[in-house]
């Protein structure tokens, strides 16, 4: 008869890999279960009637957790770690030439060095490692690369082990990794992509380590690893915008969760209300700050011109250091006759812009191009003027009136 026929009262929620034996000894009126691999736990539960006593069941350890902590399993993680760090570490200063995205994110590097400002669609995150770039000293910027790139390969081994329980699984998944050459290739240059996915590693193993800890609500690992999933979240969230999948991954996860705890009926509605709340403040409010986070440190480190002034306000021009911008004064009121730079109100909006191509070439009006133009340039200056009459330079100031109609010169 199986322990659940015995004692039809007892319940077990399992939390890691699945039960493999259960020893169920009466002595002195009570029931011990010593020797069991499943979730680590203990549940204390009296029901049924088992010689009018209370029944016990003491979960110890998970199967992952015996396996990673035997001989074996700790040869064969160090096994692993070694492995990867040398196929990664391997030759990093060859090529000694800039490769594929190294001309950006590299040069990026040297901004942060040199509190230059400049804009990029990703987030500020993956683009802070390294050393001068404009020195030829990119070995440390790659090397940080290709250790966050090295710290992948323990982490898939941890996830597979943690997941199945299965060490051949575990060592099977590390050793595709390990001698894969996108991964390597990948590791090995200045880009954002080990950054990304060592975040996104990251949040799948401290999920999976959680999940094994849903049995012991509350105590210091439980939030520990609880925590540390959101800090991965924010990580990942910070580097890329597709750092949002793992985020929607570990939601999933979180709702699965919460519907379970839900249908629980030994769990009370305050306690389902402090798992909800846990959950809201390290997988929602955390990730959240850490992202601003990112970005106070962006815009207070850039603090100098640079060539990203262009995508943003006049006013938030003005407190960069250099820029033409900088404390200058701004006239309250428009004249007829000033020289002025024409922006689209939006982020990233374009100047005005006007050069000597023709357009169409050699055909038509032969009328010179009028397009939006992202960056600062000479070609972006504007006259303003009435539309029928010169003005005269001696004559006296006239400012623009709402309603006027005006006529826009180009400078050049």
């Amino acid at each position: 008869m199986s322990l659940q026929n015995r004692h039809p009262g007892l319940r077990h929620r399992a939390g890691g890999a699945s039960l493999q034996t259960a020893k169920v000894v009466q002595n002195s009126g009570s029931c011990e279960g010593p020797n069991t691999i499943g979730s680590s736990f203990q549940q204390c539960h009296a029901a049924g009637d088992c010689s009018n006593s209370e029944t016990s069941m003491v979960f110890r350890s998970t199967g992952a957790s015996l396996i990673a902590n035997s001989r074996c399993g700790v040869c064969c993680f160090v096994l692993v770690i070694l492995l990867s760090f040398a196929t990664r570490f391997y030759n990093l200063s060859e090529p000694a030439h800039v490769c594929w995205d190294e001309t950006h994110f590299g040069k990026m590097g040297s901004y942060y060095i040199n509190g230059t400002f400049f804009f990029d669609v990703h987030p500020p995150l993956g683009k802070k490692p390294g050393d001068r770039y404009e020195q030829h000293s990119y070995v440390g910027m790659r090397a940080f690369c290709a250790f966050l790139g090295s710290c992948l390969v323990p982490f898939a081994y941890l996830i597979v082990l943690e997941l199945t329980a299965s060490l051949p699984a575990a060592l099977l998944a590390a050793f595709i990794l390990i001698f894969d050459t996108g991964c390597i290739t990948i590791s090995q240059y200045i880009l954002l992509d080990p950054v990304l996915m060592f975040f996104i590693m990251g949040a799948v193993l401290s999920m999976a380590r959680f999940n094994s800890q849903k049995n012991r609500p509350f105590s210091a690992s439980w939030w520990f690893w609880l925590a540390i999933t959101g800090i991965n979240l924010g990580g990942a969230l910070g580097v890329k915008f597709v750092g949002v999948f793992v985020i929607l991954l570990v939601g999933q996860n979180t709702a699965c969760d919460l519907w379970r705890l839900l249908g629980d009926l030994n769990i009370t509605m305050v306690s389902f209300g402090k798992h909800l709340l846990a959950r809201m403040l390290c997988l929602i409010v955390a990730p959240l700050c850490l992202y601003t986070a990112f970005f106070a440190v962006h815009f207070i480190t850039l603090n100098k011109s640079g060539p990203g002034d262009g995508f943003y306000s006049s006013a938030f021009q003005s407190r960069l250091v250099g820029n033409t911008l900088h404390n200058a004064s701004m006239p309250e009121y428009l004249a007829y006759g000033s020289i002025i730079t024409l922006k689209n109100v939006r982020t990233a909006g374009g100047y005005l812009h006007s050069h000597w191509h023709l357009y169409p070439e050699g055909v038509g009006a032969k009328q010179q191009q009028i397009t939006a133009y992202t960056h600062k340039d000479h070609n972006n200056l504007w006259i303003i003027k009435k539309p029928t009459e010169n003005i005269d330079p001696l004559g006296p100031v006239e400012f623009v009136k709402n309603g006027d109609v005006i006529r826009l010169q180009h400078r050049e």
